[in-house]
């Protein structure tokens, strides 16, 4: 109980630094970059593995996948943290677009420390097109909570397995994807 009170503390303190340092970066603009080949929705049946990838506060386990070119992977992450976490497929430079979008969704109380306010999420996907996070590359969750993606994989792409919510990339939430022909 008190590591939970503590931990709540020093992510608030964390949060409005983050807030303060990047209040006018979150407003210049939302997207997840120039479109790269980052890969495709796969379908569970066409997978050739699972993958299983655990959050915790600040790292993933594995630290990095390898995976071959074309390859349709199933992923299944569950979050072991205490906070809200993100496994999302992408490229560094999507990653760094992603960021004010996820910031603006903790702004508009969608992303709290340890949950997700779906309401909230909903009210702001209606007002700015996003906020729900949907994305087939992508999973939002709770602690405790687990999600599954399936992806295909492209050729010759540089890409990341990261956690966009605020402070998290930052802070080392990031791994390599490495891709083999």
């Amino acid at each position: 109980m008190k590591r939970n009170i503590i931990a709540k503390a020093i992510f608030s303190i964390a949060l409005g630094a983050i807030i303060g340092f990047t209040a006018t970066t979150a407003l210049a603009g939302v997207g997840h970059g120039p479109k790269t080949n980052i890969g495709t929705p796969g379908k569970a049946s066409a997978a050739t593995r699972t993958i299983e990838v655990k959050m915790h506060d600040n790292y993933f386990e594995p630290e990095n996948i390898s995976v071959k070119e074309g390859e349709t992977v199933r992923f299944i992450v569950k979050n072991d943290g205490e906070f809200v976490h993100e496994f999302n497929i992408a490229t560094g430079e999507m990653h760094k677009a992603h960021g004010p979008e996820m910031m603006m969704m903790m702004e508009q109380g969608v992303i709290q420390a340890d949950k997700i306010d779906w309401d909230a999420a909903k009210k702001m996907q209606a007002s700015m097109g996003h906020g729900v996070h949907n994305d087939p590359n992508s999973v939002l969750l709770e602690r405790g909570k687990s999600g599954e993606i399936v992806w295909t994989f492209p050729e010759n792409t540089k890409l990341e397995f990261a956690c966009n919510v605020p402070g998290h990339y930052d802070s080392g939430m990031v791994g390599k994807i490495n891709l083999s022909h």
